[in-house]
């Protein structure tokens, strides 16, 4: 069982939670758009689906995309947050830019969604004074160039190497245990066989009992399994969220929070009563 401090929650984590996407881009999976108001009819279908959190981003990092400047994303981004303040469920926001974060820190978010980990001039000390969560992810390159070659000796090793050196980093500048979530980053500079091997071989990934948060819902990777387009990939993305819950993951950031909710219940109901689901 693990305890995340973030910020005015605090949360025990005795079964996977779901973490419901919010896109406030012009391009994502689940067509949510920069409109303020679709945006927020997005996060309440995702509370009344059951998501445990919102998980909130004003910049696309699919494969090929291009940065969002920072004027435009703090411009889709704070209106919706200055929103959500009183939804009920803990606020992620999904960025890593300091300035963004910082903003994001002063609207009262729970939890901080870094895809370059915490890597970024000015980052650490961003989140460091703070009180809120912070999720650590790996991403071999950037998202405009991630996908075009990337090479591992051996993927799972390398990432969590990558994810303890930060934790270090974290540690070093302030950061407690209690506040650190780690995500070894599925679909960030990874073929379809460094995204299998990782979903194997996934406790390995664990750093210091640390909480992990895993994101495939509607990826390329399972299109390359079941030969489907994004938005056919709902089954998919309900069965690689359940395989990650199987192997310790913690939070589920997933688009269909609901399928996924009825797939956790149906597999928490037919375990054996002394498992545990995070262990």
């Amino acid at each position: 069982m693990v305890q995340l401090e973030c910020g005015k929650f605090s949360r025990t984590i005795d079964r996977p939670l779901v973490m419901g996407i919010v896109n406030l881009t012009p391009d994502s999976f689940s067509g949510d758009g920069v409109d303020v108001a679709r945006a927020l009819d997005k996060a309440q279908e995702q509370i009344e689906a059951g998501a445990d959190w919102l998980d909130v981003g004003a910049e696309s990092s699919r494969p090929g995309a291009q940065a969002t400047p920072l004027e435009e994303e703090l411009r889709r981004l704070l209106p919706v947050l200055e929103r959500l303040a009183g939804c009920g469920v803990p606020i992620s926001v999904d960025t890593y830019k300091p300035p963004v974060m910082r903003a994001a820190i002063e609207a009262g978010v729970a939890m901080i969604n870094d895809i370059y980990g915490l890597r970024m001039p000015g980052a650490l000390e961003a989140v460091a004074d703070a009180d809120c969560a912070v999720c650590v992810m790996h991403m071999q390159g950037e998202p405009l160039s991630m996908q075009q070659a990337p090479v591992y000796g051996d993927v799972v090793a390398e990432v969590r190497a990558f994810l303890a050196e930060r934790v270090s980093a974290l540690t070093k500048a302030g950061v407690s245990h209690r506040r650190i979530v780690l995500d070894p980053g599925f679909g960030f500079g990874k073929t379809l066989e460094h995204n299998l091997a990782l979903m194997r071989r996934l406790p390995e990934c664990v750093v210091n009992e640390l909480p992990l948060l895993i994101g495939v819902s509607r990826k390329s990777m399972l299109g390359a399994l079941c030969g489907r387009e994004v938005a056919d990939r709902g089954a998919a993305s309900v069965a690689a969220a359940l395989l990650a819950a199987q192997r310790g993951a913690h939070f589920l950031r997933v688009h269909d929070v609901a399928a996924t909710r009825d797939a956790l219940a149906v597999w928490q109901a037919f375990k054996p009563a002394s498992a545990d689901a995070t262990a």
